[in-house]
């Protein structure tokens, strides 16, 4: 009997708006390679049918919806788990921030994995009513998921106070390995390789994005930041970042074109990452697959992933010397930039994750 799984939870496939994407792109390649029949939900904007289509022998469910933000985002999650509920297949949900949706699931004795992301009702970001929901909504997951996986050690910790352990299995993030990217794909972004540094981000303030501009900014580097992502000038905090940075640092817009992100990384002196909170970041796991040096906030969750030879900062002080200190010790780095690729070889790549995920699906196929 064929192994079926669909997968909720994300805006689609193939992978154009983060880390859940392409994780599920490749989880459902990988799949489909090894004899499951794989259906992915999607989302589509505007208005008109239900499509059903394929894309590299994956099913898509494509759902339009109108509604743009988070309304359109619960709107969607609710028709696909609908969808869902009709059939007996295996579920896996990426994300729980509509996670009560699964009592659709249950009640139907639909085995439903879920993987529980990052704490998002701790992100500064959120408002009151914003972070209830997601609280209330890690909640759920706990209790209504079959099972649940966790990207990152502490994130089983923080499970494992609402259920028990034995409930939870820790898969992380993957990223490629990178050792050859074609270095002229800088050149129409006006970067040469050796003489940046890089930031992938989205633009909030938990991300350290102000604190890490301002700490390069301080004095002449003689290279640059290269800072990937949208920047809104309607936006008071990505005004102030934008207000805080030197002439030194490049502000390179939203970048997915997977061979000049490819460039980017192999060829940066090092990645600085300014994540505070949430579990096993993907950019911080594609830095690590590319062999970066990291410097990045001093906290649990970033010292697992990068492991003990990255540079950690508290402030913007200890992060400018760091810079400095790249800057001008070139054994230091090599000695970063090996240990990273070593982490990632250990722990992070895709082949291990994504062989931990069919081991623990097939562990719930009914």
């Amino acid at each position: 009997m064929q192994r079926v799984l669909r997968i909720l939870g994300i805006r689609g496939i193939p992978a154009q708006h983060g880390g859940f994407e392409t994780f599920a792109e490749r989880l459902a390649c990988h799949l489909l390679a090894a004899g499951w029949r794989v259906i992915v939900y999607c989302q589509d904007e505007g208005r008109g049918p239900v499509v059903e289509d394929m894309w590299e022998g994956v099913e898509r469910i494509r759902f339009p919806i109108s509604h743009a933000g988070p309304k359109g985002t619960m709107l969607f999650d609710l028709k696909a788990t609908l969808h869902a509920a009709k059939h007996d297949d295996l579920c896996l949900v990426l994300g729980y921030n509509t996670a009560v949706f699964t009592a659709l699931l249950r009640c139907r004795g639909i085995p439903c994995l879920i993987n529980m992301d990052g704490i998002e009702w701790a992100r500064a970001k959120w408002g009151r009513a914003a972070k209830t929901w997601f609280w209330l909504n890690d909640w759920a997951g706990c209790w209504l998921g079959t099972h649940l996986i966790a990207d990152h050690p502490e994130i089983k910790n923080h499970l494992s106070t609402r259920v028990s352990p034995k409930k939870i299995t820790m898969i992380p993030y993957g990223a490629e390995l990178i050792e050859t990217a074609n270095a002229s794909l800088l050149q129409p972004i006006g970067l040469t390789a050796g003489s940046f540094f890089t930031l992938i981000a989205r633009a909030e303030p938990e991300n350290s994005i102000l604190e890490v501009v301002r700490a390069f900014s301080c004095r002449p580097r003689g290279v640059s930041l290269a800072i990937l992502g949208n920047y809104d000038e309607s936006n008071a905090y990505h005004r102030a970042v934008r207000a805080a940075a030197s002439d030194e640092v490049r502000f390179l817009g939203a970048i997915y074109d997977k061979a000049t992100l490819g460039s980017l990384r192999l060829h940066s002196i090092a990645y600085i990452h300014g994540h505070q909170v949430g579990g096993t970041n993907p950019s911080l796991v594609e830095a690590l697959g590319a062999g970066n040096a990291i410097i990045a906030h001093d906290n649990r969750f970033n010292r697992w992933v990068a492991g003990p030879e990255a540079l950690y900062f508290s402030s913007e002080g200890q992060l400018s010397d760091m810079i400095d200190k790249l800057l001008t010790n070139a054994t230091l780095a090599t000695t970063m930039r090996i240990a990273s690729r070593q982490r990632h070889a250990d722990a992070l790549t895709w082949k291990d994750v994504l062989q931990a995920y069919e081991q623990i699906l097939t562990r719930f196929q009914a």
